[in-house]
């Protein structure tokens, strides 16, 4: 039986590997062994942060939203309660965007929560 030799096999595991790890510092872009971890440690930052990014401008739209609701004298929570009883079915993100570039189309909606809110 011949004998089978691996070396294409494994060079061409090695060369996407160090691919992956262009750009770092030291022996993690040069070093098998070292870039194998520094690239799996990076795979793993990027998937927690795809998820951490979701929040993060979450958070950022409603920080808009706030600002643009208490110049009109209401707090963020009174506000999506009108919304939620005016039956306005906007995300956040499109009232953030509305918030910062359409102003007179915010303060449409911002009434008619106001007015949707008991007295």
């Amino acid at each position: 039986m011949p004998r089978i030799k691996r070396g294409t096999t494994t060079r061409t595991k090695h060369k996407r590997l160090l691919e992956q790890a262009k750009g770092y510092r030291g022996r993690r872009k040069n070093t098998i062994r070292v870039a194998r971890q520094a690239v799996e440690k990076a795979g793993q930052y990027a998937y927690r942060d795809r998820k951490v990014k979701k929040r993060t401008f979450r958070g950022l739209w409603i920080q808009r939203i706030n600002a643009a609701v208490r110049e009109q004298g209401l707090t963020y929570s009174q506000f999506m309660h009108g919304v939620k009883l005016a039956g306005i079915e906007l995300d956040r993100k499109v009232m953030a965007d509305l918030a910062m570039n359409e102003g007179e189309a915010f303060g449409l909606i911002i009434k008619q929560a106001k007015d949707a809110l008991p007295a």
